[in-house]
């Protein structure tokens, strides 16, 4: 696991509902000007996640965007939990092009991200000039699902860095079983902050799970096919699995390679959901789909 993201300008922009939120701002390297990347994270994350891969994207020339959803990271909590849902973190997203002046980029979606991205290509179509989806597809896998379910929004007690360490571990050592202590020290330090007492507390509002809640079991296996084609079929996009991933399987892979016989492919081996993106497979398909995406 790798992070070098320490050079990155903080963005920040408004919600149509008055939130201000969050984005890493990492500047392109010289050259030809490319379109943009925006990034995505998933659930119960935030843009640290793409520690490793935004600093060499924006190095090969391209700016990169790593957005904190609302609710996570340093973006505001919504003061209306029912606002934490996919078509509104859209929006959200819609409105930090807006504010920025970004008529198009390349959207790299982790988990949730990607069906943020495939919901945005919905609403405004032109925006999405490309999409590199990551562990996630237009349905999952019911075991996968639950396992996340479990701890999101769940009460966590560690009073140190250390317990946050093992909390990390305990329900991420599934995805990454070769990560050594100081990988899963570093892995804490992204998805906790120092609260206000000085113990680690999770960086996300734990009513981000309202939503799901309220819906019930059966909206967590919504029927995204037709936003999935519509996505692969009309622009470039490239699947990044997790070789073991518990939550987007062999089979639904298959199952979107069949959909969308275009679509570029990559599997990343001995890890789960989902890839951090700074594997050696993942880094060599991502820079390889780019070339192609002016």
């Amino acid at each position: 696991m790798t992070d070098i993201s320490t050079a990155f300008a903080e963005r920040r922009w408004m919600t149509a509902d008055g939130l201000t939120l969050f984005a890493r701002d990492h500047a392109p390297g010289g050259g030809v000007a490319k379109l943009p990347v925006i990034a995505i994270h998933g659930l119960t994350r935030n843009s640290a996640d793409f520690g490793g891969i935004a600093p060499l994207i924006a190095a090969s020339g391209r700016r990169v965007l790593a957005v904190d959803v609302r609710g996570r990271g340093r973006s505001d909590r919504a003061t209306d939990p029912m606002t934490y849902t996919p078509d509104v973190y859209a929006r959200d997203v819609q409105a930090l092009m807006h504010q920025l002046g970004i008529e198009r980029a390349v959207f790299m979606g982790t988990s949730m991200g990607g069906l943020i991205t495939m919901g945005l290509a919905g609403q405004a179509s032109k925006k999405v000039a490309a999409a590199i989806l990551n562990d996630i597809g237009p349905e999952v896998a019911p075991e996968g699902l639950m396992r996340i379910a479990a701890y999101s929004g769940q009460p966590v007690d560690t009073p140190t860095w250390a317990e946050a360490a093992d909390y990390a571990r305990r329900i991420n050592a599934v995805a990454f079983p070769h990560y050594s202590d100081a990988d899963w020290e570093a892995f804490a330090r992204r998805i906790f902050r120092e609260g206000t007492e000085g113990s680690p507390v999770l960086d996300y509002d734990p009513d981000i799970a309202v939503p799901i809640r309220a819906a019930g079991a059966k909206a967590l296996v919504p029927n995204l096919w037709p936003m999935f084609r519509s996505l692969a079929r009309k622009r470039p996009t490239l699947l990044v699995r997790g070789g073991t991933s518990d939550l987007l399987s062999a089979v639904i892979a298959e199952k979107m390679r069949k959909a969308a016989p275009d679509m570029d492919y990559v599997e990343v081996p001995g890890v789960g959901h989902a890839p951090m993106l700074d594997e050696p497979e993942a880094k060599a398909a991502i820079f390889e789909f780019l070339a192609g995406v002016e």
